[in-house]
């Protein structure tokens, strides 16, 4: 199979991130989400596909939003996003947060063989409490979020310990000397596995603690008849690694910050 950039933005689409704890403001038009007090963020765009002018729907969408409080609207232009978007949200004050590229693998033939670690790593699905709360350590760190209440870190624990072994992912734990060092999610949605939250712990980096935890999760989704790789990663971070690993560019997925509280220039 030949990756092309309709397949590559057709899955990205698809993949709409919406935490259980999260609370959902749906349209016809637009998705957003209020996420949870531990998230980075606190409202972020996850779905826009406007049948009218953009500039109408986004009015629409901002409107709803600032009845919420925070200041600030998160929006992730994705690829193939409709013409105009981002000068819209430019146009709004929105800045760049963020820059991310959307990368995609091919798995038709299988998961591609990546360079071992150079130090003994241990890979653990996070199928139980304890390995859960050192893989949500890790991400929390990582991305300058706040760990998860208990009860949150108790259903990532049993959720996996019901989809790992189903073949629809689950969180990833990497330990060196019984430390854990790094961690990365997949989940696997209409063949395609959709890969996050990969992080190294500052100390271990350079090691090929992130290359283990990747081709761990390039396995288990080529095994469980993923034959995409999808990932949204920052370019000058995970981006070379990913792409030394097999993945391909398929383009820029900017967050922009958009001021919910200043009217438009």
């Amino acid at each position: 199979m030949s990756l092309t950039v309709s397949d590559v933005a057709a899955a990205g689409a698809a993949w709409v991130w919406m935490p259980d704890d999260a609370e959902v403001v749906e349209d016809p038009e637009f998705t957003f989400l209020r996420l949870p007090d531990y998230c980075p963020f606190d409202l972020s765009v996850v779905s826009f596909t406007p049948t009218r002018p953009v500039d109408q729907v986004v009015d629409a969408l901002m409107a709803r939003a600032r009845a919420f409080g925070p200041p600030v609207l998160d929006w992730q232009v994705l690829l193939g996003a409709p013409e105009g978007l981002e000068a819209e949200l430019s146009a709004r004050g929105g800045k760049v947060k963020i820059e991310l590229e959307i990368l995609a693998a091919d798995l038709s033939d299988g998961a591609p063989e990546l360079r071992p670690p150079t130090v003994d790593v241990e890979l653990r699905w996070a199928t139980d409490v304890t390995t859960a709360l050192d893989g949500l350590t890790i991400e929390a760190a990582g991305f300058r979020g706040e760990l998860p209440p208990a009860e949150r870190i108790e259903a990532v624990a049993a959720k996996n310990a019901e989809t790992v072994p189903a073949g629809h992912g689950g969180l990833l734990v990497a330990y060196v000397d019984g430390e854990p060092v790094g961690t990365g999610g997949v989940s696997v949605v209409d063949g395609v596995a959709r890969l996050t939250g990969g992080v190294t712990a500052e100390p271990w980096r350079g090691r090929g603690v992130y290359r283990a935890v990747l081709g761990a999760r390039l396995n288990y989704g080529a095994a469980h008849g993923a034959t995409m790789a999808l990932v949204k990663a920052n370019p000058a971070t995970s981006g070379p690694i990913l792409r030394k690993s097999g993945f391909t560019t398929f383009g820029p997925e900017p967050v922009y910050a958009i001021p919910l509280h200043e009217d438009r220039p």
